[in-house]
């Protein structure tokens, strides 16, 4: 044990150095941010056919993929997941390059929902290949790798595209390039031993480098053992209880209804965001800035993400209140981005937004993750995201595709900042209840003096104020 554990102290550096180059350059897309001016231009699909027909299908796929890839990412211990995803934005960005057809643009959707679906091995890798204690740290690393990577791509096409006046086509083949390099950056990722719920044997977490360590050579012992049927009775025992430790709780619940709803709204703003931008002005007789507006939002957006870890706030009495501040500033971007025909308030409208967003989304995840273990946030993460994909989903099937409403993109920013105004409205109504809960306790309490309290009142308010330090640390 002893063995094992210098090793995994003297190792974390290499895998969290490994992966957080591999989000960088799997991020550094310069040509995403001008999909849609591509697409509308060069490949001459119309914009209903766009936002109507070809969307949709990635929506559709994404969710029919989330499960199965989610319980695969664990089961195959992350790194083939990871490889995966490089090998398919390789696919993706070949198939922007040099195919011209419909038929192959559609199968783009399909493809590329496969790399958003395998981003769960790339959050969860690090946890199954480094010891606890680092966890926030090596997390910051992966995650700021990400932003960074996003940043500098967007930059880098907005610059090519501005001023070097390179065509979309060079934009996408120089993506396709980085992409080639994050894939062969997964390829030297090293092996996690176990998954959080897929283990070795059946119901011990059997450590071949620990055992190793120990003189015993279990290599032919654990061949054949991953798949036994003890194993999958175990691991299907163990999220069993996760969930049931994940949703035990009123308050926790509250979170993850907020992050199911906001994400599902999140994703269909950002998803069409670009089509709103080319109908205000086309990118066929205007100038495009979609790259530099894109890095602009991700920059604001993380700086009020790193701000929540230096705010004293008792989230439990003004979180559900935030929620729905903040939900309704979103609203108002997302109404005033359907509203207006000046491009440039269009862009402040969604950097607020998506700021906002990022604010509260980052509260959310670390409330949620503060209060489970490691197994049971996996868990989590993995439902509410399956959840905001399924109302996405609903969303995009009665407002977006053609079969059904078919709405153009103006009135289908006008329906997304009514489901934010709905979002607001709840949370606004609950946190107001919580605050006035709080507010008539705290009265009541400073009302009566300490000896006529019961002592069950004592004791209560003793773990309440414990409750509170414990969040404004």
């Amino acid at each position: 044990m002893k063995c094992w554990g210098n090793m995994r102290r003297s190792d974390w550096v290499f895998p969290t150095a490994i992966l957080s180059l591999y989000g960088f350059f799997a991020n550094c897309r310069p040509a995403e941010p001008f999909l849609t001016p591509y697409l509308v231009g060069p490949k001459n699909i119309s914009e209903e056919v766009v936002t109507n027909y070809l969307f949709p299908i990635w929506t559709y796929s994404y969710l029919s993929l989330l499960c199965p890839v989610f319980l695969l990412t664990d089961f195959l211990r992350y790194k083939p997941i990871i490889i995966t995803q490089g090998l398919f934005l390789i696919i993706n960005y070949t198939i922007l390059c040099f195919a011209q057809s419909l038929t192959a643009m559609t199968y783009l959707q399909f493809n590329f929902a496969m790399v958003t679906s395998t981003e769960v091995g790339y959050f969860s890798y690090i946890y199954s290949v480094i010891p606890p204690e680092r966890y926030q740290q090596a997390t910051g690393y992966v995650r700021s790798a990400m932003l960074i990577g996003y940043t500098f791509g967007a930059t880098l096409g907005q610059l090519l595209i501005s001023l070097a006046d390179t065509s979309y086509f060079h934009v996408n083949t120089i993506t396709l390039g980085l992409m080639g390099v994050a894939f062969l950056i997964s390829l030297g990722l090293p092996m996690p031993q176990h998954g959080m719920f897929f283990k070795n044997g059946t119901g011990v977490s059997a450590n071949p480098l620990e055992e190793a360590c120990e003189g015993k050579d279990l290599r032919k012992e654990a061949k054949g053992r991953c798949c036994a049927w003890g194993n999958f009775k175990h691991s299907g025992k163990q999220m069993w209880e996760s969930l049931r430790e994940s949703y035990s709780s009123i308050k926790m619940l509250q979170w993850c209804l907020w992050w199911s709803l906001a994400t599902a709204g999140y994703g269909q703003v950002f998803n069409y965001v670009q089509l709103m931008w080319d109908h205000i002005e086309p990118s066929s007789t205007s100038s495009v800035y979609n790259g530099g507006v894109e890095a602009v939002c991700t920059l604001v957006g993380a700086a009020a993400a790193f701000s929540v870890g230096h705010l004293k706030v008792q989230w439990g009495v003004w979180g559900e209140l935030s929620l729905g501040v903040f939900s309704a500033i979103g609203a108002g971007c997302v109404f005033l981005m359907g509203l207006t025909n000046n491009i440039w308030l269009c862009y402040t409208g969604y950097a607020i937004f998506k700021a906002s967003y990022m604010f509260l989304i980052t509260i959310t995840m670390f409330q949620i993750a503060v209060n489970l273990s490691m197994e049971c946030y996996a868990l989590t993460f993995g439902i509410n995201t399956f959840a905001a994909l399924t109302l996405q989903t609903i969303l995009t099937a009665i407002v977006v595709d053609n079969t059904v409403l078919g709405l153009g993109i103006e009135t289908q920013f006008l329906v997304y900042g009514g489901y934010y105004s709905f979002i607001s409205v709840i949370f606004l109504i609950q946190g107001v209840n919580t605050v006035c809960k709080r507010y008539r306790m705290s009265v009541a309490t400073l009302a009566r003096p300490n000896n006529d309290r019961p002592p069950q009142e004592n004791l209560e308010e003793c773990v309440t104020d414990l409750d509170n330090i414990k969040e404004d640390q």
